[in-house]
């Protein structure tokens, strides 16, 4: 099952057990604006291409809307205007209930360019953003959309994205976040969704009279993300005993040093070789021996195939939707205990909207402060899901669900909704 059927199941799901009335239900589901816009440029060598841009912007009730932009070459097919959502729909729809799990004032969007960046020269790809900002512009803004860094895009693009807008606008740096330090970014941000996944991590394992320290952990993917959930774990005392990536994956039952690791990998530019590990086949990192599985690359990785065979005792969702409904409830009847995605890895976009407030008040944060907005904001959220959870007598993902769409359901009420 992709993401936009689970998504829309899990939603259909927190719905029922909300009560909410199917013509809110419908109108909660369908996005506020879609937006697709054709970017000419020409390259280096004098000659022109066209590339399709776009922007799905899912719901503004509890404020600006917010999420990525992924620069990828598949984004193309998979965006169309369609009577159903598309897959697009989707990652915008979840982060409108990410937002409001996590108490932020921002709806959910998600957008992107279908081009391949490695195939751009740094030229060109400044050219493109710039176009594609100029297609945009008034239809995003620091009270309106505020777009972020995603699959393919970086500091630098936001950076560019926020000179452009400012052409027309007069400087406005909140009106994207994931910017370099120097133009109004915030400290702490790159650490921030791998930093709120360990957040996470031990509020859920204080739930069960655990914490990180002496626990084994699994990580698969070991890029933003998961190296940094890797290396604050490792500092609390935990034993992170297998880790994958892209380039292969290597295991220590004993636990891996991962500082030592990360110099590795900067060096080499992959996991294999590394002296203080075995390699591993990466297929067999999912359903290695551990406490905690965290998967933080992919989407769908935890299926009908492989579910039955892990072992983990936790799976803490850093990715988005790593786990499919079929493995959900093959996990869930073996007691493996989910942390779901649209909690478990919304450490960015908190410290976005962190990033969002400084450059709006013109007072910067220092990293510490940060950090313990994070850790409040991160451990509140888990709480008020537990609530749910004991209210509707639900699991942890139908709490995060529940939590989220009762909040957007609540404000699109009070703000006056019309049958």
């Amino acid at each position: 099952m992709n993401a936009l059927a689970a998504t829309n199941r899990n939603f259909r799901k927190a719905a029922r057990i909300l009560g909410i009335d199917s013509k809110i239900e419908k109108s909660l589901m369908i996005p506020f604006r879609e937006i697709k816009v054709e970017c000419t440029i020409p390259k280096d060598d004098g000659t022109l291409v066209s590339y399709v841009g776009f922007r799905v912007q899912h719901d503004n009730s509890r404020g600006p809307m917010k999420g990525g932009i992924r620069y990828h070459p598949e984004i193309l097919g998979k965006f169309s205007v369609k009577v159903e959502p598309d897959e697009v729909n989707a990652l915008a729809q979840l982060m409108t209930w990410k937002t409001a799990v996590a108490d932020i004032p921002y709806g959910g969007a998600k957008g992107g360019i279908g081009c391949s960046p490695k195939d751009l020269s740094f030229s060109e790809l400044e050219r493109l953003t710039r176009v594609f900002t100029q297609k945009i512009h008034d239809l995003i803004g620091v009270n309106t959309d505020v777009p972020a860094p995603d699959m393919g895009t970086n500091a630098q693009t936001m950076a560019w994205i926020l000179d452009e807008y400012s052409k027309f606008h007069g400087y406005s740096p909140a009106v994207v976040t994931g910017k370099p330090i120097d133009l109004g970014g915030s400290l702490g941000r790159d650490a921030a969704t791998g930093r709120g996944v360990v957040y996470a991590t031990e509020a859920l394992l204080a739930e069960h009279g655990k914490s990180v320290k002496g626990l084994t952990f699994a990580i698969q993917g070991f890029g933003n993300v998961g190296s940094w959930a890797a290396k604050l774990f490792h500092e609390r005392g935990g034993k992170v005993v297998a880790v994958s990536d892209i380039t292969g994956a290597v295991r220590n039952p004993n636990g891996i040093d991962i500082h030592a690791l990360l110099q590795h990998k900067e060096a080499t530019g992959k996991l294999a070789d590394f002296s203080g590990a075995d390699v591993m086949d990466s297929n067999d990192l999912l359903t290695q021996e551990c406490d905690v599985l965290v998967p933080c690359a992919l989407g769908g990785v935890l299926n009908r195939e492989n579910a039955g065979d892990v072992r983990a005792k936790f799976v803490v969702e850093a990715a988005n939707h790593p786990t499919d409904p079929d493995a959900d409830e093959i996990l869930s009847k073996k007691g493996v205990v989910i942390l779901p995605d649209i909690y478990a890895n919304a450490g960015g976009v908190t410290v976005s909207y962190f990033e969002w407030v400084q450059n709006i008040q013109g007072f910067m944060w220092d990293e510490d402060k940060v950090n313990a907005e994070l850790k409040r904001y991160m451990t509140k959220a888990f709480h008020n899901i537990k609530g749910m959870c004991q209210s509707h007598d639900c699991n942890l993902r139908m709490g995060a669900f529940t939590l989220g769409v009762n909040r957007v359901a609540r404000a699109t009420l009070l703000r006056g909704w019309e049958a």
